[in-house]
C-alpha cells in the first residue's frame, strides 16, 4: 500500500508554473505533478545536465508534458537577473511559482558570489530577487506564489546584528534564519499584493522531514559524506515511522500552490505527529513568522541588500 496520501490537483491546462530546485528530490516531484495536471512547467536549475535528465523523466512518465529547462544559480544575483530578463522578454504571464530550492548546513561558512552567507543568500535573497524580477509576469498571471520554508523556522530569529554570520558561524541557526526570513517575505508579499492590488496570492509550505539530499554528501558544499542525521531519516522513512517520504514531502507545496482550497498568508505542512510527515494541512504560523513589523523589515532590508525595488518592478 502506498504511504503517499492522495492529493487531487485541479486541471492546470493553460497555466504556466515555475519551480526552483526541480532537478531532483521534492522539486522534481512538484514539477512532475504540476505537469501531469496540465501546467506548462519551467524548471530553472543550476546543473543543466541534471535538469535535462529530470525533464526527460517527466516527459517519459507523462507523454505530452510541457516542461522546459532554464539556467539559474540562486547564489548569484546576476544569474537571477538574467533569468528574469529572459522571461520578461518572452512576455508570457506566470500563474504559479514554487520557490523550493535550497541548501542546508554547509560544514563551514561559505558565501554566495555576491558575498552573502550561502544559506541566507541562496534560500532567501535569491528567491526574493527572483520574485522581484518576475513581478510583472506574476501580476499579469494573478499568480500564486508559494515559498517553501522548513520546520527549522519554528525556532530562532533573524540575526540582524550579523546577517551574514561573520563573527560566530552556526550552520543550523543560519539555516533557520534563512527560512524564517523567506517565510516572513512570503507573508509580506501577500500583504503588499492586497494593498497594491497586484492580484498575487502568496503563501508558505514546508515539507516536514523526508530523506531528500539536503543533508546528503554535497562535495560542492564541502560535505564529502552523508550526515548521520540523513542516515537516521532514511531508516525511519523506510520503516514508516514519524517522518515522511520524498513523495509525501511534495504534497504541502503542491496543495499551497495549486489546490483551490489554499489561501494567501497561510502555512501548509504535513499533518502527522510533529508535522514531520503525512497529508498536507494548514498550520498555525510558526512563532518567528507572526511579527508583521519583522516581515516589513525583511522586505525592506532584502531590497537594500540585493539592490532592487519591488515598487519599480511593479511599475514596469
Amino acid at each position: 500500500m502506498s504511504r503517499t496520501p492522495h492529493l487531487e490537483l485541479p486541471d492546470l491546462f493553460g497555466r504556466r508554473a515555475l519551480v526552483t530546485g526541480a532537478s531532483d528530490g521534492v522539486g522534481v516531484g512538484i514539477a512532475r505533478r504540476l505537469a501531469a495536471a496540465g501546467a506548462e512547467v519551467l524548471m530553472p536549475v543550476r546543473n543543466r545536465a541534471k535538469g535535462e535528465a529530470a525533464a526527460a523523466r517527466i516527459r517519459s512518465a507523462h507523454p505530452g508534458a510541457r516542461v522546459s529547462v532554464h539556467d539559474l544559480d540562486l547564489s548569484s544575483l546576476r544569474s537571477v537577473a538574467a533569468l528574469g530578463e529572459q522571461l520578461r522578454a518572452e512576455g508570457e504571464p506566470l500563474h504559479l511559482l514554487v520557490g523550493n530550492a535550497g541548501v542546508m548546513r554547509p560544514p563551514e561558512r561559505q558565501t554566495t558570489l555576491d558575498g552573502f552567507e550561502l544559506q541566507f543568500g541562496t534560500n532567501h535573497l535569491g528567491h526574493v530577487a527572483l520574485v522581484a524580477h518576475l513581478l510583472p509576469l506574476l501580476i499579469a498571471g494573478r499568480a500564486r506564489v508559494t515559498s517553501q520554508i522548513s520546520v527549522a523556522a519554528r525556532a530562532g530569529q533573524v540575526n540582524w546584528r550579523d546577517l551574514n554570520w561573520e563573527s560566530s558561524y552556526d550552520g543550523m541557526r543560519a539555516y533557520s534564519q534563512s527560512k524564517i526570513a523567506y517565510g516572513l517575505f512570503g507573508l509580506e508579499l501577500d500583504r503588499r499584493s492586497k494593498a497594491a492590488g497586484w492580484g498575487i496570492t502568496s503563501n508558505l509550505s514546508h515539507p516536514g522531514v523526508a530523506p531528500t539530499n539536503l543533508l546528503s554528501a554535497r562535495p560542492e558544499m564541502g560535505r564529502d559524506r552523508d550526515t548521520p542525521q540523513i542516515a537516521v531519516i532514511r531508516r525511519l522513512s523506510r520503516a514508516g515511522v514519524l517522518v515522511g517520504t520524498v513523495d509525501s514531502a511534495q504534497l504541502p507545496a503542491l496543495y499551497a500552490a495549486a489546490h483551490p482550497g489554499a489561501r494567501g498568508g497561510a502555512l501548509y505542512g504535513p499533518e502527522g505527529l510533529g508535522n514531520l510527515g503525512g497529508a498536507p494541512t494548514e498550520h498555525r504560523l510558526f512563532r518567528p513568522l507572526r511579527d508583521a513589523e519583522e516581515a516589513e523589515r525583511v522586505w525592506r532590508v532584502s531590497q537594500e541588500l540585493a539592490g532592487f525595488s519591488f515598487a519599480e518592478a511593479a511599475a514596469v
